[in-house]
């Protein structure tokens, strides 16, 4: 079969597109897929036994069975953690789109599915011309965002999800990440949210402490995304 692949992106940082993506890692696994990740570019890493490690790329290995060589599953890793053009910019390096397209190119013949965990927010800036958004538009992948739900959630959402119809990208659906256990009727918000996105909710996402991706798995609808009835390509 053709290998999948989806471009995992976030309403803002700090919402769990880590998790999120450690959790669809978990649900393909259990539904019998080989399942691999990829964060092409990393900012914020510390040197271990000569190799540098990102955390939340170690992450995505931990949660993956499918092993993708480094420099494949995160062609570009920055030391600081900071927006990553400043950060390459202050260390020398040029975040090369077409190079990411490449490692993607590999990866999906590893694996039966790839999930491509973006940086940052849809829009954040790569180079002085290019976003991640213009990533994710190089790559051509169906988009699953991750909305943290927290007070001004619904705006970032339905903005975000403007920028990805804009670019010409299917949204493939969207994951409600309970961010904030105090936030105020979040029910009412995902309803809201229901009402206004036009792909399909795969699951609420309690908030867990600790984050356990593989109890999260349990509460997504990995079909939605895998199934071709429910596809609509």
């Amino acid at each position: 079969m053709t290998a999948l692949s989806f471009f995992v992106a976030g309403t803002d940082t700090e919402i769990g597109k880590t998790f999120v993506s450690c959790a669809l890692l978990h649900g393909f696994a259990r539904a019998g897929l080989r399942a691999a990740a990829m964060k092409p570019i990393a900012s914020g890493a510390v040197l271990r036994d000569g190799v540098l490690h990102n955390e939340d790329a170690d992450q995505l290995d931990a949660a993956a069975n499918v092993a993708l060589p480094n420099d494949i599953r995160t062609p570009f890793m920055m030391r600081e953690p900071i927006a990553p053009h400043i950060a390459a910019r202050r260390e020398g390096i040029a975040l090369d789109i077409s190079r990411i397209v490449e490692a993607h190119r590999f990866a999906v013949t590893q694996a039966d599915i790839v999930v491509v965990e973006g940086v940052g927010g849809f829009r954040v800036p790569l180079t002085d011309t290019h976003d991640t958004a213009d990533l994710a538009l190089a790559l051509n992948l169906p988009v699953v965002l991750v909305v943290g739900m927290r007070l001004g959630c619904i705006s970032h959402a339905l903005l975000t999800t403007e920028a990805i119809a804009s670019r010409g990208l299917k949204l493939a659906g969207w994951v409600a990440n309970r961010v904030d256990p105090d936030m105020l009727y979040p029910d009412e918000n995902i309803a809201s949210l229901k009402q206004r996105i036009d792909a399909p909710l795969l699951g609420v996402i309690p908030h867990l402490a600790p984050n356990d991706a593989k109890r999260a798995a349990e509460t997504l609808d990995i079909g939605l995304l895998t199934d071709p009835l429910h596809r609509k390509d």
